[in-house]
This record gives C-alpha cells, structure tokens and sequence, in this order.
C-alpha cells in the first residue's frame, strides 16, 4: 500500500511529464544557408523542408538532424511579420525549445492554470501521414516552450513539412547523440524569478546550483542554477550576471542578443575524442585553455581513460564528482554577435556540469571577449 501510495504521489506531483526535447527551433536570417553550415560543420543531416513549394509563404524552414538530436532553422520571406522583427533585434537564435508530450493539450492547461503565458492554443496540426496536437507558453524573453504530441503521427516531422529522401551528400556525421542540456541567460536579478517559473509552472526541480563563488575569475562573476523536469530527462541551467571588477560573459551576451535567451546548447556524445577531431576537421572552432591547465590534470580528477596528449592536443577539459568524470569542450560563438555557442560533453558516470572547469574556461571566454573589446 505504501509503494502504490508513493507511485500516485509521484504521478500527482510531476503534472508535466515530458518524453524529452522534441526540436530546437533557431529564427535565423537565411534558413538555406545556416543549414548547409550545420550539415557541413556539425554533420547534421538535411530530414525534411518547409517552404513556398510546400503551400507555405510566410517562411521557409530546413529541418536537419543527428541522432536524437532535431534542429529546425527558419527564415521569413518578407520583412514585415513576427519572425523578422525577432531575427532583427536578436540576430540569429533559439526561439523555441519545443518539448514532447504525451498530452499537449493537458501541458498547456496545466502550465497556464499556473501562471504560464499562452502564445499558441493546442491546435490540431494533419495530413496524410496522421496528426499532431502542438501548444506552446512563453518563457524568458522571446523564447518559447512548444508542447509535441505526435503519438498519432508517422511522418517526417509536423504535417505541412515534406520529408527530404534523397541521400545528403553535405552531411558528415560526426557522433552526436542527444541534448543534454540547454542554457538561457536572464539579467540581473532574474535567475530566482526563473526558477520559480520552471518549479511552480513546469514542475521541475533545483538539480545543482552554484554561485558568484564556484563562477568567478579575476575579473567578472555569475551566478547560475540548473532545474530538471521530473525524469531529469530535461534540464536547463540558468545563468545571471554577478558583481565582478569588468562585464561578465552575461552581460555581453545580453547586451547583443538584446535580452534574455538561450547561451548555449550542450550536445552529448559517446566519444568526445573522435567527435571534437572531426568537428575541428570540418571546421568548427573550439575555446582553447592554456597548457597550464593539463599539467597536473591528473592529479585534480585522477585516473582517466583517455591519453592526456590527446586531450590537450584538441583542447578537451575534464571534471570528475563522487559518480565518475566527464569531458567537455565549448565552441566560440556560432554567430557574428558573441551570443550562441554549443558544449559537447561526455558523461562516463558524472550527473556534474564540470564545475573543476570553471576558471579555466571563463578566463578562455574572457579572453575572447577583451579581443572583441568588450572584457
């Protein structure tokens, strides 16, 4: 009876189930050639279109994928609607973190019935591949969190998207598997405000928090909490600036991206060596850390399985907590704006976002900032 008790508690408190992330969609300036960028650099694969020759003259989108992994980039056709004003104050990114349900009709009266703003009732999306029920509420900034039901759907992607079958000839994959977690930065002051949304509103959880004392360099300072959905299949660390002598990383970022949104997005994989050297091979651009950093590695995380050349040679930086060790390495900036820019991440045992890598690799972004003039 107590276990049967405990299983409706649970059931009754996590209001939100969430499957996982179901797409990340960027509003970017031409759609076209973002997508040959990410196919070409990050080996996603071109999966379905949207556009004039599908019945759909108000944007054009490119649907590109790797593994579990889904991004959508869309671009307006004409000057004067929603999506170009965003692209005009935000310049190129994230406008929704899209997230698959079960029951997005539920989703969105349990989110709204608890303060959520409504940007789009559920709506019954078909065509000849079945249906799917899409709903969405807004969340920092202009970002968005859209609600997938697609249980009842067998096509490519959302009905008025064609699936693209020919083999991609551009795409090299390069080992990326899932997202594992998505960064928003707010301003000042806002991080508990977020919080608070995420736990009231969505149900989620604190997972980890650190402060201006775990994140901080010589010269500047943030403060950031990490929130889990309820099968901690879901998480989204939040960020805030903190007091320091010169402007953080946070403050830069929302000095260009014009407010509030979504810093980086962590993507996963099962060998982070052979992923980062492809990446670098097709021309992605990773942070680097002084060689400092490697000279007593192995004394700070201990034993790894990894050869530490290897690491230094591709600029890979290690972390371990009482469940294991994970390796990580971020990329400069994705855009001419110093706003978005990707993680990728192994995880051999630790839940950690690599806290032991903090200095380094804030004095790296700072670095990048005063070549930028804005340290």
């Amino acid at each position: 009876m107590q276990e049967l008790a405990e299983k409706t508690s649970q059931a009754t408190a996590d209001f939100l189930p969430l499957n996982g992330t179901d797409h990340v969609e960027f509003y970017v300036a031409n759609a076209r050639q973002a997508a040959y960028y990410y196919r070409a650099a990050f080996g996603m694969q071109l999966a379905a279109y949207s556009g004039p020759e599908t019945g759909n003259h108000e944007c054009a989108s490119y649907v590109i994928q790797q593994n579990k992994i889904r991004f959508v980039l869309t671009t307006p056709l004409q000057p004067d609607n929603a999506i170009a004003q965003h692209i005009l104050r935000h310049g190129d990114g994230v406008r929704d973190i899209a997230l698959w349900v079960d029951d997005a009709e539920a989703a969105y009266r349990e989110t709204t019935a608890r303060g959520a703003r409504g940007v789009r009732k559920p709506e019954l999306l078909q065509d000849d591949s079945g249906e799917v029920l899409v709903s969405a509420i807004a969340t920092y900034g202009d970002t968005i969190h859209s609600f997938i039901e697609r249980r009842s759907y067998r096509g490519s992607f959302l009905p008025g998207y064609v699936a693209v079958t020919e083999p991609d000839r551009v795409a090299r994959p390069v080992g990326l598997k899932y997202i594992d977690h998505m960064v928003g930065n707010v301003g000042w002051g806002e991080m508990n405000q977020w919080v608070e949304f995420y736990e009231k509103v969505m149900g989620f959880r604190l997972y980890q928090h650190f402060d201006d004392k775990d994140i901080s360099t010589e010269y500047s300072a943030l403060m950031s909490k990490v929130m889990a959905n309820g099968n901690g299949r879901v998480k989204f660390p939040i960020n805030e600036p903190a007091e320091g002598r010169k402007k953080s990383q946070i403050e830069e970022y929302l000095e260009y991206y014009k407010g509030p949104g979504v810093q980086h997005i962590a993507m996963a994989t099962d060998d982070i060596v052979a992923t980062v050297a492809k990446l670098s091979r097709q021309g992605v651009e990773f942070l680097r850390v002084p060689a400092t950093y490697y000279a007593d590695l192995e004394r700070r995380v201990g034993k790894i399985d990894e050869p530490l050349g290897t690491l230094q040679d591709l600029g890979i930086l290690v972390d371990r907590d009482d469940e294991g060790y994970m390796l990580q390495i971020f990329t400069r900036p994705v855009e001419d704006r110093p706003t978005l820019f990707y993680e990728i991440i192994q995880r051999k045992g630790s839940r950690s976002f690599g806290k032991g890598n903090f200095k380094a690799l804030f004095e790296a972004i700072e670095r990048e900032q005063a070549l930028r003039g804005n340290l």
